[in-house]
């Protein structure tokens, strides 16, 4: 099956000549509006003024251009005879720029017909463009040069130029260059029978082709077309002949054939030569002959030869063996005429295989070639020494570099980990020292709050002492002395003066009062403290209240008193105690907040919910690292296994949360 690509020649497309006040230059417009035959004698007239004019960088220039628009009518003859004009001037002009731009012309005009004079004049050029670091141009040789060297079958030393050309085009914003090199990558790996290393450079190719700057959308699709074709010659040599069939059909339209008819050829024989090897011969053989009748009109020579090999086969296949050995024939006169040798030893072959009568004949023919080849090859192979030397020396400078880099490496990883280990050694005795001082904190805390109950005992027992004594004075004292004056005024009931006994009643009256009023008194001082059982309230409290003295903040403290903390074990109490202490603390250091509500809930399910909310400036959680008093409070919610949750936002405020399960605190 025919692999596809085109050849990337190096000439550009920017004539345009007329002669004007005695000087010639290109008119462009005028030239493409001209027929092919009136193109060439539009050329021809601009040459012979040339013969007159002095050897300056115009004259060069033009002779270039002329031996340019020679090549893209197919006239390779005049082409190369100005550009070996062009080159014979720049040489004597001494013209650095157009002696290498010269070489590759004459280089492009043998590459079909003498490939070994192509070679030489591109090997010229890259010696020339390496001098002066023109690296495109440089990587557009290596890539001449590996495609004549993958059509005279050296695909090693094809492989080793290309991957030199993509080597210094790597920076390049070439991409059309890149796309041919990566296309011939393919093909030669193909050649190599490395047919995943093959698809994944054609893939590389059509993913260039997104990059490449075009003047319209048919140059482009020509080029996609083009790897779609060599894709599909790697599924076929896989044996994935109904891929390589959809692929193909998907690619021949009319507006194809229109376009261009030596493509849609390609296509059609390619096709056609997939649906044979999968053995559906339907139309097989009118798709091949229809797709040489293009590029016999066309002139292809090469295109003619894979054709006559594909029919060679198919004919083959139908059992025809007149028609399968004179296609064979027909074959092998075009590759020895074009110098092709690869399908030379490819039509030999199938000869010998089915002309039994000449088929000695045929055998020793594949032989002397073969060996013909393998001694050109030979012969050829001193050209590539130096190649092989420096890379050979790039290796061998690589492999210093990779051991060198290796003990760079092995030397830093030794001493990364031992950096690692006395940071983790330094990590974990900190961490240990932390929880030595967790430890005391909490006994210290357990001493604090014991001290702090006990303290808040004695004080209300002085206080209940106290409230007794008075209620013991009030009721021996005053009440005995009222009792007394409420007796002797009773002696002056015996006067008959009704205004006096009416007045006298009066206050006895009111001495019954006071008396009463007083008896109450006595008995509520008597009462036991109102904070029996609510000691802990008490310190919340108290702890809260406290902070008025200090803050400008308003601190508010809030209990739904549905549960009893007498209930609750002092290890809690403590922690729940510090966790508020230390929140307080951060409002009035951090917080700048006018208000903050202390909140204690006991919600369904025995849930027991404290949250600390204020309005001050807030701060952003994400990017805030925890300090020293974040991290305690989040110690002591996890030291009671409860949940500890905060929320802040910049210019919000801020909420913190514990949560506990009071079936798993009480006793």
């Amino acid at each position: 099956m025919l692999p596809l690509f085109f050849f990337f020649s190096c000439q550009k497309n920017d004539s345009d000549a007329h002669v004007k006040n005695n000087t010639i230059s290109f008119n462009k417009f005028f030239f493409d509006g001209l027929e092919k035959n009136k193109k060439e004698q539009y050329l021809d007239s601009i040459g012979g003024l040339l013969q007159s004019k002095e050897n300056d960088s115009v004259v060069r220039e033009i002779h270039l251009k002329i031996a340019t628009e020679y090549y893209y009518i197919n006239n390779l003859e005049k082409s190369l005879s100005f550009s070996l004009k062009a080159l014979r001037l720049s040489k004597q002009a001494k013209d650095s720029v157009r002696i290498p731009k010269a070489l590759y012309y004459v280089g492009d005009c043998y590459q079909n017909s003498k490939k070994d004079s192509a070679y030489f004049y591109y090997l010229q050029a890259e010696k020339i463009y390496h001098k002066v670091h023109d690296y495109d141009n440089l990587g557009r040789m290596l890539y001449n040069k590996a495609y004549v060297l993958f059509y005279d079958g050296n695909y090693v030393e094809c492989e080793v130029e290309i991957s030199k050309a993509l080597q210094y085009l790597k920076n390049s914003n070439n991409h059309r260059l890149i796309y041919f090199c990566n296309s011939l990558m393919g093909n030669c790996l193909e050649k190599l029978v490395n047919y995943d290393e093959a698809l994944r450079y054609h893939n590389l190719a059509l993913s260039d082709l997104e990059k490449i700057e075009s003047n319209g959308k048919d140059e482009i699709n020509n080029y996609n077309i083009s790897s779609v074709i060599n894709i599909c010659n790697l599924y076929d040599l896989k044996g994935e002949y109904s891929k390589s069939i959809i692929k193909l059909e998907s690619l021949l339209s009319k507006d194809l054939k229109k376009k261009a008819p030596s493509l849609y050829a390609n296509v059609l024989s390619n096709l056609a030569y997939s649906k044979m090897k999968n053995k559906d011969y339907e139309n097989v053989e009118s798709m091949f002959f229809e797709s040489l009748r293009i590029v016999d009109s066309i002139g292809f020579t090469s295109d003619i030869l894979y054709k006559k090999i594909h029919l060679g086969e198919y004919f083959l296949t139908q059992k025809d063996t007149v028609k399968s050995i004179q296609n064979l024939k027909e074959a092998k006169q075009l590759a020895i005429k074009i110098k092709n040798s690869n399908e030379i030893l490819a039509s030999l072959k199938l000869l010998s295989e089915l002309d039994k009568k000449n088929q000695l004949f045929y055998a020793n023919e594949y032989i002397k070639v073969s060996d013909s080849i393998n001694l050109v090859q030979k012969n050829a192979h001193n050209k590539y020494a130096r190649i092989e030397y420096e890379t050979s020396r790039i290796e061998d400078e690589n492999k210093v570099l990779t051991k060198n880099n290796f003990y760079i490496l092995i030397i830093s990883f030794v001493l990364v980990l031992i950096l690692i280990i006395i940071i983790v050694l330094r990590y974990l005795k900190y961490r240990n020292k932390e929880l030595q001082f967790f430890k005391k904190q909490q006994s210290a805390n357990e001493e604090i709050y014991e001290l702090l109950t006990e303290q808040n005992r004695k004080i209300d027992i002085a206080k209940d002492n106290e409230k007794a004594r008075i209620a013991k004075e009030l009721h021996d004292g005053i009440m005995n002395k009222i009792y007394g004056v409420r007796m002797n005024l009773g002696f002056f009931n015996s006067l008959i003066d009704e205004k006096t006994i009416e007045k006298r009643k009066v206050y006895i009256l009111e001495l019954q009062n006071i008396e009463s009023e007083l008896r109450t008194i006595s008995h509520d001082l008597s009462r036991g403290s109102f904070f029996d059982g609510n000691d802990f309230n008490v310190l919340l409290t108290s702890l809260v209240e406290n902070q008025k003295e200090f803050s400008s903040t308003h601190f508010k403290y809030v209990n739904n008193g549905m549960f009893e903390w007498s209930t609750v074990q002092n290890i809690y109490k403590i922690n729940l105690y510090r966790i508020i202490q230390e929140a307080i603390l951060n409002a009035n250091k951090y917080a700048n907040a006018k208000n903050c509500k202390v909140e204690i809930q006991k919600k369904e399910n025995n849930i027991l919910e404290l949250s600390i909310t204020d309005d001050g400036q807030g701060f952003d959680i994400k990017n805030k690292k925890d300090g020293i008093g974040l991290n305690n409070m989040k110690e002591r919610a996890n030291s009671l296994q409860g949940q500890f949750n905060i929320e802040s936002k910049i210019g919000e405020g801020t909420k913190i949360e514990v949560v506990f399960n009071l079936q798993t605190l009480s006793y």
